[in-house]
């Protein structure tokens, strides 16, 4: 396919087909992806009605991973690159020399004796007059020796050259102009045959039997020069579409390179000893045991066994900072180890791994359309017809209206219109920026599913986000530490005796304590007794003390006074913290406070969603003393609490109904209804979630900033589409009639 009309053409056959509900043929990728039903129609039928159409088809093969269809696809790119370019240097060659020599036959006064004819003087292309009116004189004063050439001469030497560049240059042009001919259909193979094939005809006639022209008072004019260098520019504008091609699979690229060839595995030899041992990758078996060395990538997906080290995830998530890895974390494939060394267990292999799955999701945007495409797809339909009718029309008016030479203006006017058309950049216009835009998202973290929710994100306005683990983090963590004044316990003792208390616990809040502690360096003690007391805490005897941990209610059963403490507790709660008093044998020791704390990102992430002119509600199904303590600290607009995962359904279609275009962002596992019900679903995932079904957009880096950054994307995209579109609709406009 080569543009607009083609893809076009067979998108309509397909459509046509019983039992298809729709067909998306991209003009980019070279893919068509249909959905339809295997009772009515077979796939191997699908692809002779595209063979039907004048083109060649074939199923993709399920053997294959996006890995090495992405490979492959790339060495067609880059061989189609080179062929064009090669072909439009010697072309545009042989047509700047072919222009020099025609010079003398354009000459008023020149004549062939041994043909018996003269030029007359007329030139009906605007540029060659121009040329031969400035550089003749000087041409004639440089090279004499041109002008004394028989004419017949230079005339049959152009044909032969142009007749070659139309053979091996253009051949292309002519065989799909041919072929769609035959099936009924036309394209912009069609209108470069048409208009060079014409002039080519003429050429040869004029050549052949001068004769023929000038008993009719027409000057046998030769336009040999204007083939080759029609087929010169036209070759270099399909270079330049190629590089294009080439260049907007960058980003997939990349992630393609991303995947190294062989691991490090231990493998027991012929004697049953382990041993280190150089395996390509597509012989790893889940389970066994990959070895990382510093600065080494990370051949597939695992969990670490031993070892610990940072490891850079920015090219799959977008995170600048390395991550750290320890026993028991997960490792993603193609990203890179920085420090230490480690052992880890491979899982998901080939197809099913993290990174094989974004390069699928992305194919699979980047083939898919955009809904703005369908005014490019109305109008490519009927251009190349509208075109050939106006040529025709050009050509009448001209031989009627023309007061010298009337058929040989007619005729460079009526192949002028044929040439100037392009319905190309049409039916690049928008995939070309898909391709460029999930790239670009790609490399921020932003996974996007397809050209329709690239479109809709840049529409948006509102912007629903849960709370736990989307504004926030999604964990408890303590957040402060507040001393009783009468206390004389240092605080690092009071901290150790609670979190050692809490190690029997399997409160959330427990998990925060014991975590905090131990990331402090403290070394906790085993309780020697401990009970925990629904709603109030916990008691328990660490040490030899008597400690009490818990609220307000717990402190008056065991007749603590909380009242020094009680204004702290009170601020705390007022933040949307979890207070918790601490008692050390029946003397108030302290306050320790609970929240789950809003993400570092979460409040520049919102203030970018206002500067987008975007309104920011929060759902949550957690109390809304808390929830509106973390959206006044975030700076959310509006907050709707304690609802559960139905209710949030409910708002986002209240805020439908009121016109708004509106976008979820959720983790994409308990908000998978609202995520599927919002306008746009952005589901935060890690590297290990990039598959979540519900959301349009997954947000790989688990970072509110992302989905800001998604919203701009989209619309810097919709600007550059309705850019790409304009400058394709008005070249034509203003092109065609003049």
């Amino acid at each position: 396919m080569t543009c607009a009309a083609c893809s076009a053409r067979v998108q309509r056959a397909l459509e046509k087909q019983p039992g298809v509900a729709d067909a998306n043929v991209n003009l980019m990728m070279k893919t068509a992806t249909v959905h339809f039903d295997p009772r009515v129609v077979s796939a191997e039928r699908l692809v002779s009605t595209i063979e039907a159409t004048g083109y060649g088809a074939q199923l993709a093969s399920p053997d294959q991973t996006a890995f090495e269809e992405q490979e492959a696809r790339d060495r067609a790119s880059a061989e189609e690159f080179t062929e064009l370019r090669r072909k439009a240097i010697v072309s545009g060659i042989a047509g700047v020399v072919a222009m020099i020599v025609s010079m003398p036959l354009m000459a008023p006064g020149v004549s062939d004796m041994a043909g018996g004819h003269a030029h007359t003087g007329v030139v009906a292309d605007p540029f060659m007059r121009w040329a031969m009116e400035s550089l003749s004189p000087a041409l004639r004063a440089v090279m004499p020796w041109l002008y004394a050439i028989p004419a017949s001469v230079i005339s049959w030497s152009l044909l032969l050259v142009t007749l070659g560049v139309m053979a091996w240059a253009g051949r292309h042009f002519y065989t799909r102009a041919w072929a769609a001919f035959r099936h009924h259909s036309a394209d912009m193979n069609t209108l470069v045959a048409v208009g060079t094939g014409a002039a080519f005809v003429y050429s040869v006639l004029a050549t052949v039997a001068p004769t023929f022209f000038t008993s009719r008072g027409v000057a046998p004019d030769v336009y040999y020069e204007a083939v080759i260098i029609i087929i010169a520019l036209i070759l270099t504008g399909n270079a330049f579409e190629a590089r294009a091609k080439k260049q907007t699979a960058s980003a997939l690229r990349a992630l393609v390179q991303l995947q190294p060839k062989t691991a490090r595995v231990l493998r027991q030899d012929v004697d049953g000893r382990e041993v280190e041992v150089d395996a390509p990758i597509d012989t790893l078996e889940p389970g066994e045991t990959v070895i990382v060395r510093p600065g080494e990538r990370v051949p597939v997906d695992g969990v670490l066994l031993s070892g610990e080290s940072a490891v850079d995830e920015s090219m799959l998530t977008g995170e600048s900072l390395p991550v750290a890895k320890r026993a028991g974390d997960a490792v993603i494939g193609g990203t890179i180890n920085r420090t230490g060394a480690f052992h880890y267990r491979a899982t998901t292999l080939g197809a099913d791994s993290v990174l094989a799955r974004i390069v699928q999701l992305m194919r699979d945007a980047q083939g898919s359309r955009a809904p703005i495409q369908k005014l490019a797809d109305r109008i490519s339909g009927i251009f190349v017809p509208v075109v050939l009718s106006l040529a025709i029309a050009t050509f009448v008016v001209w031989y009627v209206a023309a007061d010298t030479a009337p058929a040989v203006r007619a005729f460079a006017a009526a192949v002028a219109v044929l040439i100037i058309a392009c319905p190309c950049a049409m039916g690049l216009a928008v995939p070309t920026a898909v391709m460029v835009s999930t790239g670009k998202g790609a490399e921020l973290g932003v996974l996007i599913k397809g050209g329709e929710a690239l479109q809709r994100a840049g529409d948006l306005g509102t912007i629903v986000l849960d709370k736990t683990g989307t504004v926030t983090e999604g964990r408890p963590t303590v957040t402060d530490f507040v001393p009783a004044p009468s206390s004389t316990m240092e605080a690092a003792q009071v901290l150790q005796l609670v979190a050692s208390l809490e190690t029997l616990s399997e409160h959330p809040l427990a998990d925060a304590i014991v975590k905090h502690a131990r990331d402090a360096g403290r070394t906790l003690s085993v309780p020697e007794a401990f009970e925990s007391l629904t709603g109030r805490g916990a008691i328990g005897v660490v040490e030899g003390l008597a400690l009490a941990v818990g609220n307000a209610q717990l402190m008056a059963d065991y007749a603590v006074d909380v009242s020094p403490l009680s204004h702290d507790a009170e601020r705390l709660a007022g933040d949307g913290k979890t207070p918790m008093y601490v008692a050390v044998d029946g003397a108030l020791a302290a306050v320790i406070a609970v929240a789950d704390p809003i993400k570092p990102s979460s409040r520049e992430a919102i203030a970018r969603f206002h500067a987008l002119g975007l309104q920011v509600v929060m759902l949550t199904g957690d109390n809304r003393r808390t929830a509106e303590a973390v959206a006044r600290a975030a700076g959310i607009d509006r907050v709707v609490a304690e609802v559960l995962p139905d209710g949030k359904v409910a708002e986002i279609e209240r805020l439908q109904r009121t016109g708004q275009v509106v976008a979820m962002v959720g983790d994409g596992i308990n908000d998978a209804p609202a995520l599927a019900k919002a306008d746009v679903g952005m589901a935060i995932g890690t590297g290990t979630d990039i598959a979540v079904e519900a959301g349009d957009v997954v947000l790989m880096r688990g970072d509110l900033r992302s989905a800001a950054q998604a919203v701009e994307l989209s619309r810097r995209t919709m600007r550059t589409m309705k850019q790409n579109l304009f400058w394709a609709f008005i070249y034509n406009v203003i092109g065609i009639p003049i």
